[in-house]
């Protein structure tokens, strides 16, 4: 049996203080987000990062997708990336998201990543770092050869192992998440990261009452820390799961009840 979904969602992005242009894009359309990193120079980035977003707009619309349907559109996407070429350069873009996957009847968040864009999870207050980054210096970590705090700090932490394009591998991680109401997901570039820590984005995503809200602060205090690069940030709210045949419910524990959509926000009922 199919579930019914009820979601708002919210956007931002700007190309920061450092950068002439804004070589990120975005998708932020039920049931899919996407958050796309462009790199090539010029204007190759940013044709990479609209080529793959675009890869995924067939999609736009539907109540779910399954795995199988985001495969094909990563399929897509990757050939329309490695079709990009400016000036003689390989373009290449990063390429993270979340979509509402439906299989065997159940709903689930389908997490995937390529890069070093980022996708998180806020549970009962909680910011939870889903997707694993393809850099340099993550897998430094991994090695125990630095911690966390010298990642930040490292010289080769913009080196990105895997890309869509750019002669690199284009193999995606995924992660099937169960979804439940009250999930607060978010999607963003390098650029979020690099100028607030975890710590300040969670905060601001447990502040924002509105996926909007939480979105376009992300945005804004990225710059007021630096704005040293492109910065993008989707945000999505499930608000209430059910079964189809049912009207959508939250949990009924009060400690545990979702908030409503609030007046004005981009809702939609899957």
């Amino acid at each position: 049996m199919s579930e019914q979904v009820v979601l708002s969602w919210g956007a931002g992005t700007d190309r920061g203080l450092r950068r002439a242009t804004n070589q990120d894009a975005y998708l932020a359309e039920p049931p899919v987000f996407l958050v796309a990193d462009g790199m090539g120079g010029h204007d190759g980035g940013a044709e990479a990062s609209r080529a793959a977003i675009d890869g995924f707009r067939p999609l736009i619309g539907r109540r779910a997708v399954t795995v199988a349907d985001v495969e094909a559109a990563f399929a897509s996407a990757l050939g329309a990336v490695e079709a990009v070429g400016v000036e003689g350069l390989a373009a290449g873009t990063t390429l993270a998201g979340a979509a509402i996957c439906e299989e065997a009847g159940a709903t689930y968040w389908l997490i995937l990543n390529v890069g070093d864009s980022r996708t998180y999870r806020l549970v009962d207050g909680v910011l939870e770092q889903v997707s694993v980054d393809h850099s340099a210096v993550q897998a430094l970590v991994e090695r125990g050869e630095i911690d966390a705090a010298a990642a930040a700090r490292h010289p080769h932490r913009n080196v990105v192992t895997r890309a869509l394009g750019a002669g690199s591998s284009a193999v995606p991680d995924y992660w099937l998440l169960p979804a439940e109401a009250g999930d607060r997901i978010l999607v963003c570039s390098d650029g979020l990261t690099k100028d607030l820590a975890d710590a300040r984005i969670e905060e601001i995503l447990r502040a924002e009452s509105s996926a909007q809200a939480a979105a376009t602060r992300l945005v804004h205090e990225a710059l007021l820390h630096g704005g040293h690069d492109n910065v993008t940030a989707v945000v999505a709210d499930l608000h209430a799961l059910a079964d189809a045949d049912e009207h959508p419910t939250s949990p009924a524990d009060a400690d545990t009840v979702p908030r409503a959509p609030e007046e004005g926000e981009r809702v939609a009922q899957l």
